[in-house]
């Protein structure tokens, strides 16, 4: 089994990473191929660029949408400076409609593709990160804003494009993912004032189950910097047995 590990937390010795030694330790011991792509390390930028939106300029995408997008005007804007912008309008001049969304489409980010890659070639993905706000992190809710792009984690179709959330069509193949999270409050705030209701709203159903990832397991280790050293010692056991038991 193929197993991709999305990993964010700046402190090597934080919690967190002990939930990622743990949680690989598991999976090394049940033969798994793994991969840990740590968001911070390879300094991922989670700001959605203009080039993002290259994705949306699909062979599918339809042909009133792609007028309404303006793409001969938005080439030229987003060329750079007046030579520039003289040079993009020379070039695109005379190019079709398939030409622009060729050309569009080959500005595609490379980071992205990268990471795309790796989710594609997955049959399991595990996000290993701390709580912000009652959701990812930063450079994690970027991570997923650019690679479960238009085109590769889901589509629309007509009613889709017309605002219908119904319209969406998932495209993810992946199995299941897996949530591991350190929490500051404890259980009883998360069940009683609806944070885990939220966050699995958010998260594991319009994130994750709604490109079509069916089966997610939304771990709390919570309370971390209250609980006693054994019950951290309990929540890194269950990080390994959930590898192992794979």
């Amino acid at each position: 089994m193929k197993v991709l590990i999305i990993y964010a937390h700046p402190n090597p010795m934080s919690f967190t990473k002990a939930v990622l030694d743990n949680f690989v330790r598991g999976i090394k011991e049940a033969g798994h191929q793994f991969d840990v792509v740590d968001l911070y390390k390879i300094k991922f930028n989670p700001v959605l660029q203009d080039k993002d939106y290259a994705f949306f300029v699909d062979k599918d995408l339809p042909e009133w949408v792609f007028k309404q997008m303006d793409m001969r005007k938005m080439i030229i804007e987003l060329a750079g400076g007046p030579v520039r912008r003289m040079i993009a309008k020379l070039y695109i001049k005379n190019k079709s409609d398939d030409d622009l969304r060729e050309l569009i489409s080959s500005q595609k980010p490379k980071d992205v593709i990268i990471q795309q890659k790796k989710v594609a070639e997955a049959d399991v993905i595990v996000f290993i990160t701390q709580v912000i706000w009652m959701h990812f992190p930063a450079i994690l809710k970027g991570w997923m804003e650019r690679v479960f792009s238009y085109g590769f984690a889901y589509s629309l179709n007509e009613s889709g494009w017309q605002g219908d959330p119904d319209g969406r069509i998932p495209l993810l193949k992946i199995k299941k993912a897996i949530i591991m999270h350190p929490t500051f409050f404890n259980e009883k705030v998360y069940r009683e004032k609806g944070f885990k209701e939220s966050m699995e709203k958010i998260i594991d159903k319009w994130s994750l189950k709604y490109p079509g990832i069916q089966n997610v397991d939304h771990i709390y280790f919570h309370s971390i910097l209250a609980v006693d050293n054994d019950t951290r010692k309990k929540y890194l056991e269950i990080a390994y047995l959930k590898g192992k038991d794979l």
